[in-house]
């Protein structure tokens, strides 16, 4: 198993979490990671949105860090198995470049400056350059290295600097007489010649900038002091001269020919499915991919992305599509994990489903500690216990079973923690609201619901001081109507519950809304404040009665 690649499982709530679906996600992720040390996955706690106060205060009371949030579950160029390979330098000779090329059985390099991608050089460049080049000056056009000469004749620099360019003149054979090379080698030209000490003082004579003596012939004495004089290279190939005049554009380097122009390049952040279309259009085998710093990341292509794989999710606290986190549709959903009424969420293939009528998913997730022979540590117990807690309103919601309260007993003398104690901290900081915006308070803890072809809105704020939900309410009530028209809402119920007294004032929103909650809670049609006593949860109460008045 050392060697299989493990793939990411992201472990997440819905979306505006609260303290129940980011500690069953932190608790569950390490469950699986421990349990699950084998397989192919590594598992991730994340989160959907941003925290609330409570859901802080019990991650900062126990010492564990926020999970990342996962904004969607978009197949990312990330997330496919893009060719990662180091790039090339500009100045790597065509040779060099081939080498590479089928060594690591490809068909294009990067050309990079410290990692920042400069260009790209693909096989059919180098055919060109091979195959299409005539030009007997384009070693000095290109700017050609003689080190980059050198090593490709295989050979040696006998005499000048071999960090020095080829930048003027030609390439020449020397194959006839010093009369006749009088005719055709001028000043600054790559003279090619053999072992014949009159053809090379006639190239010295006539200021060849460079002599590519070949066959391994001995450089005279004379010849290489001469040279010395008038900053002549001198290399010596064990090649003959037709070899060489064939390998000698090989030299050239990758950045005279490689596509710096009009390239398409892709983010490791980029969407598949956005840049499909794209590579479509392109006619490329490989597509250059950069990171978030605009370094060079790897190349991709349409066949890898044929082949890539969705992102991985375990769901927990939630089984509605509208609650998910976004893209959830393109996701391989591996397990869901929720106590929650039956949503609309659809799954390409079988997932592993796990639904309790608890108040609670930790108290689920607890239990699959127990099943597995896993004890939870002191944190993770403290994490478990802290959802219980606020999930059930320390066991006065409806929702609260005994499974609910027997685990949290249980996991908080693991915990070494008083419920009590910890109870009273939680909900003074989840209901100490002071500074946010309505927006910001009514999508701290809001879920989307469809029925019956009625999109509506529950939002829910807990405080057990009276007169912090009478502000709450005199900030909430007018943004209601803003709320529905960005999220395309027909209806939008804000629930003020009170702990302590046990009883919920609903804010109402939307054609027909009102009625609708007077008649499913069976109400006087002229009441004004809507005041449900003994009604706390959300989950139990309000939405089942109110779904039953829809269908009805």
């Amino acid at each position: 198993m050392e060697n299989i690649k493990k793939r990411k499982v992201y472990v997440v709530g819905h979306k505006n979490p609260d303290t129940d679906s980011i500690c069953s996600a932190i608790a569950y992720a390490a469950l699986k990671q421990q349990i699950a040390a084998e397989d192919e996955n590594n598992y991730f706690p994340m989160r959907a949105g941003m925290l609330n106060e409570e859901t802080q205060y019990v991650l900062k009371r126990f010492g564990v860090e926020e999970p990342k949030i996962l904004a969607n579950v978009h197949l990312r160029v990330q997330d496919v198995d893009v060719n990662r390979m180091p790039g090339i330098s500009s100045h790597t000779s065509i040779k060099d470049a081939w080498a590479m090329m089928k060594e690591r059985n490809v068909y294009t390099l990067a050309v990079t400056n410290e990692e920042e991608l400069e260009g790209v050089i693909t096989t059919s460049d180098i055919a060109t350059s091979y195959m299409d080049v005539y030009d007997s000056r384009i070693l000095a056009a290109a700017r050609t290295q003689y080190q980059n000469i050198a090593n490709t004749l295989d050979g040696e620099i006998v005499n000048g600097n071999p960090h020095a360019y080829f930048v003027k003149g030609k390439v020449t054979v020397a194959a006839s007489s010093p009369e006749m090379m009088e005719t055709y080698i001028e000043k600054d030209d790559l003279v090619v010649l053999g072992n014949r000490y009159e053809s090379q003082l006639c190239a010295v004579e006539l200021d060849a900038s460079c002599l590519v003596i070949c066959q391994g012939a001995q450089v005279s004495k004379t010849i290489l002091k001469l040279a010395q004089e008038r900053d002549i290279v001198i290399i010596t190939t064990p090649h003959d001269t037709f070899t060489v005049s064939r390998l000698i554009n090989q030299s050239i380097p990758v950045r005279h020919f490689m596509e710096k122009d009009g390239l398409t390049i892709f983010n490791t952040t980029d969407y598949v499915e956005n840049i499909k279309d794209v590579m479509a259009k392109k006619r490329a085998r490989d597509f250059a991919v950069i990171d978030k710093e605009g370094k060079f990341y790897g190349f991709i292509s349409s066949r890898r992305l044929m082949d890539a794989r969705n992102r991985r999710v375990i769901m927990v606290d939630h089984n509605e599509k509208t609650q998910a986190v976004d893209g959830i549709e393109e996701a391989e959903i591996l397990e869901i994990i929720d106590h929650h009424r039956l949503g609309s969420l659809e799954t390409v293939g079988p997932v592993y489903f796990r639904n309790q009528p608890v108040g609670c998913t930790a108290t689920i997730i607890y239990d699959m500690y127990k099943e597995n022979g896993v004890a939870p540590d002191k944190t993770i117990a403290g994490l478990l216990c802290s959802a219980i807690i606020s999930d059930t309103l320390l066991f006065r919601s409806p929702t609260c079973t005994w499974l609910d309260r027997a685990a949290a007993e249980e996991l908080a003398k693991i915990a070494e923690i008083d419920m009590e104690e910890l109870a009273q901290d939680m909900f003074q900081a989840g209901s100490n609201l002071k500074g946010k915006t309505a927006e910001e308070i009514c999508f701290q803890d809001f879920k989307d619901f469809t029925v019956s072809d009625v999109k509506f809105g529950v939002g829910q704020v807990n405080s057990m001081n009276a007169e912090e939900l009478q502000e709450i309410k005199e900030s909430v009530l007018p943004y209601l109507g803003q709320l529905a028209n960005s999220k395309r809402l027909d209806m939008v119920f804000f629930m003020l519950t009170n702990i302590v007294d046990e009883v919920t004032e609903l804010l109402c929103y939307g054609k027909g809304a009102k009625e609708q909650v007077l008649e499913a809670f069976d109400l006087p049609a002229d009441t004004e404040d809507i005041l449900l006593e003994g009604v706390v949860s959300r989950k139990k109460q309000l939405i089942p009665t109110f779904v039953i008045s829809l269908q009805q």
